[in-house]
């Protein structure tokens, strides 16, 4: 299994549940965890910011990869919001299937 495990932020813990929630609704995502609250410190529009954030992961299928970080382009409210995917090299067979069964359109 090669799939991505894809990682967003957002300000405040309702919002990620929203975002995880709504991902694997659409079924672009078997699930998504969130952790946090974590302090990110980042430029933005010329200043150094810190602010504190919840992490949200997603895992979902390569082929689902696009329809899942245009959910997220959509659906987030950051300007630039993070998407950063990361190849999961290898998997448990139940779970690879459980996630390609768990993101497959339904008909």
């Amino acid at each position: 299994m090669t799939s991505p495990a894809l990682l967003t932020t957002t300000d405040a813990r309702a919002k990620a549940e929203t975002l995880a929630r709504g991902a694997v609704e659409a079924r672009v995502a078997a699930c998504a965890q969130i952790g946090g609250p974590v302090t990110s410190v980042y430029r933005w529009q010329g200043a150094v910011e810190t602010a504190e954030e919840w992490q949200v992961v997603f895992k979902t299928t390569e082929a689902r990869y696009p329809a899942l970080e245009a959910h997220l382009l959509a659906a987030h409210d950051y300007d630039t919001p993070e998407i950063l995917a990361s190849p999961v090299a290898r998997a448990s067979a139940d779970y690879a299937a459980w996630v390609e069964q768990e993101t497959t359109p339904a008909p």
